[in-house]
Parts: C-alpha cells; sequence; structure tokens
C-alpha cells in the first residue's frame, strides 16, 4: 500500500512497529540512525517517515531540519519520542513534523496517525505540492489596458492553476468551497476512525447538521459504516 521509513535506534521498536505496519499491508524498512535514514529516504523515497527524536550520532529534530534545508521534506514525517519535552514536540511540529507520538505507542494511535499521514500524503501527491518552502510562485499576466504581477502561495500546476491541496482556486467560489469542504470532512473521517461522535465535536458541528453536510457534499453512508459511536 504504501512505503514506511521507520527510524529508531532501539531496535525493539523498529521491529515492533515494523511489524504491524508490516501486516497492514505497508512496504517497511528500517534505519537505527541518521546515517541509514538519508541513505534510504533518497533510495526508497517514501510516502511516510516514523522518526525517533532522540538517536545517538544526529537527533530527529537535526534530522527533520536537514530534510527540511535541502528541499527534501516531501512527505509527512511523525515524530516519536519517550523521553521529549511537550516543548520539543511542539518545535518539531511547528518547523515541519506532521504530528508527534509519545511512547509507549499505543496500536490504535499508530495506525490512526499514520492512516492520517498517508491520506495527506495522497493529498500532497494527487496536486503536486512542494515543500512549505517552495509553493510561492511568481505568475504574470496582461492585457491590453495594464500589465501586472500577482503571488500565488499555493502551487501551481502544469496548466497554470492555483490549487490549494486537489481543489482549484480558478473555479466558482461555490464550487471550491464544496471541493474544499469534501475534502475537509473525509480527512477528519479517516482520521477519527469513521466515529460521527468524534468528527462532530473536532469540527464544531452538531451531529445532524454533520450528516446533513455529508449528504449535501456526497460522502456517502458507504463511506461512513465504520461509524464507531460507542467509543
Amino acid at each position: 500500500m504504501a512505503k514506511i521509513l521507520v527510524v529508531d535506534d532501539e531496535v525493539g521498536i523498529r521491529e515492533l512497529l515494523s511489524e504491524i505496519l508490516y501486516n497492514e499491508g505497508h512496504t517497511v524498512e528500517q534505519a537505527e540512525n541518521a546515517a541509514q535514514a538519508r541513505e534510504i529516504r533518497l533510495r526508497l523515497r517514501p510516502d511516510l517517515v516514523l522518526l525517533d527524536i532522540w538517536m545517538p550520532d544526529t537527533d530527529g529534530v537535526s534530522l527533520l531540519k536537514e530534510w527540511i534545508s535541502q528541499g527534501l521534506l516531501t512527505m509527512p514525517v511523525i515524530m516519536m519520542s519517550g523521553h521529549a519535552s511537550i516543548d520539543i514536540a511542539v518545535e518539531a511540529t511547528r518547523i515541519g513534523a506532521m504530528d508527534f507520538l509519545e511512547k509507549p505507542i499505543s496500536l490504535q494511535k499508530l495506525l490512526k496517525t499514520v492512516a492520517a499521514g498517508l491520506l495527506r500524503n495522497r493529498t500532497l501527491q494527487s496536486s503536486n505540492f512542494k515543500t512549505p518552502r517552495s509553493v510561492t510562485k511568481e505568475i504574470t499576466s496582461a492585457n491590453e489596458d495594464s500589465s501586472w504581477s500577482d503571488t500565488c502561495l499555493v502551487p501551481i500546476d502544469q496548466n497554470g492553476s492555483c490549487k490549494l491541496g486537489n481543489v482549484s482556486l480558478d473555479q466558482p467560489l461555490r464550487d471550491a468551497r464544496d471541493a474544499f469542504e469534501r475534502v475537509y470532512f473525509e480527512y477528519h473521517l479517516m482520521r477519527d476512525g469513521y466515529s460521527m461522535t468524534r468528527v462532530s465535536e473536532r469540527t464544531g458541528l452538531e451531529r445532524t447538521h454533520l450528516y446533513r453536510k455529508l449528504k449535501q457534499l456526497g460522502i456517502t453512508s458507504t463511506n461512513r459504516r465504520r461509524n464507531n459511536d460507542s467509543k
């Protein structure tokens, strides 16, 4: 299904996470330090990286910064640690990590976070998303009366269309809003295991309104049948 790189200096944790993800159908490679992670990152081009913060040679936050500076953060990175402070976790997510998992990592939390990361990766790849530092592109247009330069702060596809995720901004507002809301709710449904209760709480919509909105957007009951409100 997806290519995942697990980076951790503790062999037991690497093997446990790899076994879980392998059983979910993913291709998994392991790295015990930053040097191995760099090599595998270039060779494998993973769809997602699970990256430990505390490692003996180069720590995970430093490696994350390195990938960002070199334009190699083309996949979601989920940080892991059993000893890092909240400040370090916040700093990692601020500079580019997608999320943070605290050890020991529960199976449910691992799978939900990985699923959210892979969903984000598919969305970014489908829209030719670049890293945060490279999404600004100057586009210049002219007409008979004047010329002007504008700045598009989102990726531009091969047809010259500004896109946010897979939502084209070169369409009527109503269509763009519906497209964005569809991506938004599908993301939260997958993130929260299709629990309508949790999605309702996270999005701030009452359940009745939420059901109505999903029906309006064409998100069918087939997509929601895994609803697990009892949790």
